[in-house]
């Protein structure tokens, strides 16, 4: 259920990149950008979608223009947006016996994969379970993707609407009551206006015009 535009590049390679000794690893920088937009579709509402995978090699090239299969790997994009650090393990199959280990150290070549959908799920997959019982294969090492994910959606904008709608709600709630208050206030004032006025003319006259007379 996902789509891409057809001049959307759903494949590349890196350039080649020296590796650094990092402790007792040999790390090597890529800084390889990349951009992919997917488009999904949802025609069943009940089902739940699957995110899209991205699939990866390494491969190596020594002095001598020789090049090795150094794994393989794969890892789902992340649901979420934002900015994702991510170490995947790779791996790489092997042959049994130490001829083939021999021809990949002085020859160069080693055991690849026609299929890379074979690292998860292959394509031509159509049963129930699947079954890797005889390949063999041996951890190599990891990569560490950095991804920055961004999600746009109608359902997206209707809720931002909503959201705002919600506000302006809130805010003439807000006024009203500033003004109810302001209204209450200026109430409870002309109510003891009017109680003082009363008491005033309810006391005799002669406490009210009182003079002091000083000889």
């Amino acid at each position: 259920e996902w789509s891409s535009s057809p001049f959307q590049q759903l494949s590349g390679v890196t350039q080649t990149c020296a590796t650094k000794t990092v402790g007792w690893d040999n790390v090597a920088y890529f800084c390889y950008p990349f951009t992919v937009d997917m488009f999904y579709t949802q025609e069943d509402e009940d089902s739940l979608p699957q995110w899209p995978v991205l699939y990866f090699e390494v491969l190596s090239l020594d002095f001598w223009q020789r090049y090795r299969v150094e794994g393989y790997g794969s890892l789902v994009l992340p649901a979420c947006p934002g900015v994702h650090m991510l170490t995947i393990p790779t791996w790489r199959p092997v042959e049994l016996g130490t001829v083939a280990e021999m021809r990949r150290f002085f020859i160069g070549g080693s055991p690849e994969l026609e299929d890379l959908t074979y690292i998860r799920i292959p394509s031509t997959f159509k049963g129930k379970r699947l079954s890797r019982f005889g390949f063999r294969t041996e951890t190599t090492g990891s990569v560490t993707f950095r991804l920055c994910c961004m999600q746009q959606s109608k359902a997206f904008l209707e809720n931002s609407a909503l959201r705002q709608r919600m506000q302006s709600v809130l805010d003439r709630l807000g006024g009203f009551s500033q003004q109810s208050s302001v209204y209450n206030v200026l109430e409870a004032f002309q109510r003891a206006r009017r109680r003082m006025q009363e008491a005033r003319e309810s006391l005799p006259q002669d406490l009210i015009n009182t003079s002091v007379s000083t000889v």
